[in-house]
Order: structure tokens, then C-alpha cells, then sequence
């Protein structure tokens, strides 16, 4: 595997692999990676991934330290799954040059995670977008459990009409129905046990709406059932049309449901 680090190397294996499968990661790497690495091969033997922890996305300061880093595993993670290229830009590479594109941000960014983390989505279009101006790709993978990033992603491409496609992949989960994030490692073993116990009790909520064929969805029993689990804190805990990105009314709409809790210091998403 080739690990590149300086952007006139960049330049020089653009020129000479084209078209990339990009896929961008803050390191961490965990099974929801792999899989996002395997669709991207498949679909193009130039994959490239990227490990850069984006210091303009985090809320605080010690947000952005406590982050999980093990580059060495990643490296080994990486040369597992017969990955050619791995970028390993510095700051400066990324954000020393003016971009073409205006961040586009979508009214989407305002609701769910957005307001509860002011300028975060802003940080994530604007690094993503230095990367697509830097090596365009053809293809762009991301998950679908940060589905309000990957809408979000998705616009700003349509709206600066930028030539590389997004391939979206499932979310990934462990046996006990958490989904794969880097942010996990930072969970206990009793921490992992109470959010597994949210995102079940989330799933058949899910299923009961659609089961009783609900016509008007409250969830504010669900936010004290999630209480009595445990959880000291929740964010949100909203029901989204996947369609028109409002807020879902009853059954029959193509919903799912977004929640943002913490479990001890860390914060954590999903949606069903």
C-alpha cells in the first residue's frame, strides 16, 4: 500500500490512476469501513482512502483530542483489505488553498444534528469539498447511519454541479444491533450494553408504528422510555420522511427514526 502525505505526490498519482473510488475516513477504522472499502473496489480497483481528522467539524476542543486515533491499525486494517493508496494530508494541504465551489448548506442542516452542533456540518461540507476539488473522484462512498451528512453531501454536490457520484452504504452493526462508529471505542462495556438496549428499543418502536399502522406518531413517551433505560441525556429523537425530509405524521410515510443521545461522555447517533 502506498501512503501518500504530500500533495505534489497526490497530484502526480491523480494524473496517473484515474478515475478514484474516494473514500474519506478520520481514522478510527471499524467494519462499517470495510464495507465501504469493499463496495468501493468493487465498483473501481482505484480506491483511495483518507485518513484525516478534521479539526473544523468538532464542536470543542477536547471533542476533537478525545477522538480515537490508532494509525497503526488503521495502516493494518487498510493493507488487509488490499488497499492501494492511503492519503494522509497535513492541514495546511487541505485548507492553504481558496475552493471553487461555495458550501452549499442545505435547510436539512438546521434541524437534527445541526442544532445541536452549530457550525459542524459546515466544517464537514467544506473539508469534503477540498478533497473532491483535490482529487476528483468518480465515485464518493459514505454511510447511510450519518444520513443527514450524507443528504447534506449529497446536495451540496448537486448544487455545484460536481462531477463524482455518491454510493451510499448500509449501516453496519454488531450482534447487539450498535452500529460500527469510531467513537465507540470510547464506550465501556456497560455503556455499549445501555445503548444497545436504546437502539432495540428504537427498531421495534419502528415496527409498532408501522404494525398499528399509527396515524399520529408522539414520541414523547418513547423519550421517557429511553430515560428509564438509562440514557442521562438525549439530543433528539425525531421521525424524518426520507422523501421530503419533514417531519413525518404517520405510518404509511417512508420514515425512519433519528436519535442523538449520550451514554456517559460520548455522544451517539443512529437511525432505523
Amino acid at each position: 500500500m502506498k501512503i501518500i502525505r504530500q500533495k505534489k505526490d497526490l497530484y502526480k498519482l491523480i494524473n496517473r490512476i484515474n478515475p478514484i473510488s474516494f473514500i474519506p475516513t478520520m481514522g478510527g477504522l471499524h467494519k462499517g469501513h470495510e464495507i465501504l472499502i469493499k463496495k468501493a473496489k468493487k465498483k473501481n480497483k482505484n480506491a483511495l482512502v483518507s485518513i484525516f481528522v478534521n479539526p473544523k467539524q468538532f464542536n470543542s476542543k477536547n471533542d476533537f483530542k478525545t477522538y480515537p486515533r490508532n494509525f497503526n491499525n488503521d495502516v493494518k486494517i487498510l493493507k488487509n483489505l488490499r488497499v492501494k493508496y492511503l492519503y494522509c494530508p497535513k492541514y495546511k494541504d487541505i485548507f492553504s488553498f481558496k475552493t471553487r465551489n461555495k458550501i452549499y448548506l442545505h435547510s436539512f442542516s438546521k434541524r437534527l444534528c445541526g442544532k445541536y452542533r452549530p457550525g459542524h456540518f459546515k466544517g464537514v461540507l467544506n473539508v469534503v469539498n477540498r478533497f473532491l476539488e483535490l482529487l476528483k473522484p468518480k465515485y464518493l462512498f459514505l454511510g447511510k447511519k450519518d444520513f443527514q451528512q450524507l443528504t447534506l453531501i449529497k446536495q451540496h454536490i448537486k448544487k455545484n454541479k460536481i462531477n463524482t457520484t455518491v454510493v451510499s452504504c448500509k449501516t453496519v452493526r454488531d450482534q447487539s444491533s450498535l452500529p460500527f462508529s469510531t467513537r465507540n471505542f470510547n464506550l465501556k462495556k456497560h455503556d455499549k450494553i445501555l445503548a444497545s438496549k436504546v437502539f432495540k428499543f428504537l427498531k421495534k418502536e419502528k415496527a409498532y408504528i408501522k404494525s398499528k399502522k399509527i396515524k399520529k406518531i408522539n414520541l414523547s413517551n418513547v423519550k421517557k422510555k429511553i430515560l428509564n433505560i438509562g440514557v442521562k441525556k438525549i439530543d433528539y429523537i425525531e421521525v424524518i420522511n426520507l422523501d421530503n425530509l419533514n417531519k413525518a405524521k404517520k405510518y404509511s410515510e417512508n420514515f425512519n427514526i433519528f436519535s442523538a443521545f449520550y451514554v456517559g461522555k460520548v455522544r451517539l447517533i443512529d437511525n432505523f
